[in-house]
């Protein structure tokens, strides 16, 4: 199941929670009267599950609500043809999809995958650090600066060095403490691509202060173009908290990072384990793999391509996930 936020046009300030079919769209809140239409019997669940005003509320809603909703679906747009389609479901074509989480409550981005830290740490002339291999590391990003598809990005006034990061990254369904690890990947309400957009020249001042990056990263993040379900990628099962799953980033229409999600050094269950000690997680979180390796300009190197500008246009895109499209322009400081 795929879950999407949407608005409509001139609405843009008005967000809807909605099921993504193929490239149709079903609003929630139009599940009662479509389903009588179609003689297809809800549950009181399903009822409660129709007046939700956000997607953070339906993947708080539980497990056994999931279940239902995407069973009903299912039965749903099984019945709907091409001829059939009621106006309440909107195609792609006339909406505006926004971040699937247009405020996370927690974002939390980490740094998981083995390749991307030696080679870009390889870059700057540092040494693998070995305490990477004793925990999954994290910093917190702003939840306040998140863009959608085809949104936008502003380039900071203060960056000539600014970059894109492929991840991917999960959506937390539950609340929970200390959360065991053989427990975390029921924790998981789905995946959707993350671009960790960074300004690599503060970056570079910053860590040599020692308490992260900040400023270097804070701007923005974008998320989309939806949320996918764990059951829609069981088959692409690598083992424990792993999926098989290419990961590819464009600038311009040309592809330059290539990778792969199987290849996670940390996985979400244990990232999830690790920043739940002591600390209390809540759904509609969300957790940024780290960049996967070659996913940067910064581990690729100048030669291969320049510092992003305005103008560009950089295209993530993962297998099964989809593709979260942005665009870089001129900031209002500049």
């Amino acid at each position: 199941m795929k879950l999407v936020t949407y608005s409509e046009p001139g609405k843009q300030t008005k967000t809807r929670p909605g099921l993504l079919w193929g490239n149709w769209i079903l609003d929630l809140q139009d599940i009662p009267s479509l389903s009588s239409r179609l003689e297809v019997k809800i549950s009181k669940r399903i009822t409660k599950l129709s007046k939700l005003s956000s997607t953070l509320d339906l993947v708080a809603s539980g497990t056994k609500a999931m279940e239902d909703l995407q069973k009903l679906s299912w039965r749903i747009f099984n019945r709907l043809g091409p001829e059939k389609t009621p106006r309440t479901v909107k195609n792609l074509t006339e909406v505006s999809l926004r971040p699937p989480i247009p405020r996370p409550p927690v974002l939390r981005d980490f740094y998981s995958f083995e390749d991307h830290v030696k080679a870009a740490r390889a870059r700057r002339g540092l040494q693998m650090l070995p305490e990477w291999y004793d925990f999954p590391a994290f910093y917190y990003s702003s939840p306040g600066r998140v863009y959608g598809p085809d949104d936008d990005v502003p380039c900071p006034s203060y960056t000539k060095a600014l970059d894109y990061e492929l991840e991917i990254a999960c959506i937390l369904g539950k609340s929970g403490i200390d959360v065991p690890e053989a427990e975390a990947e029921s924790f998981i309400a789905g995946y959707t691509i993350m671009n960790d957009w960074s300004a690599r020249d503060i970056q570079e001042k910053e860590m040599k202060i020692g308490l992260g990056p900040a400023k270097a990263k804070d701007f923005a993040t974008s998320l989309g173009p939806w949320i996918v379900t764990p059951d829609e990628l069981q088959d692409k099962k690598a083992g424990p908290g792993r999926f098989d799953l290419s990961m590819k980033a464009r600038v311009n229409g040309k592809q330059l990072s290539g990778g792969n999600m199987k290849s996670i050094h940390w996985t979400f269950p244990q990232m999830i384990a690790r920043a739940s000690q002591s600390v209390e997680v809540h759904p509609g979180e969300v957790f940024g793999s780290g960049t996967v390796g070659t996913g940067s300009l910064l581990e690729l190197g100048q030669d291969v391509h320049r510092w992003l500008s305005p103008g560009d246009e950089v295209e993530l895109e993962i297998e099964r996930l989809g593709v979260l499209r942005n665009r870089i322009i001129q900031s209002s400081k500049s």
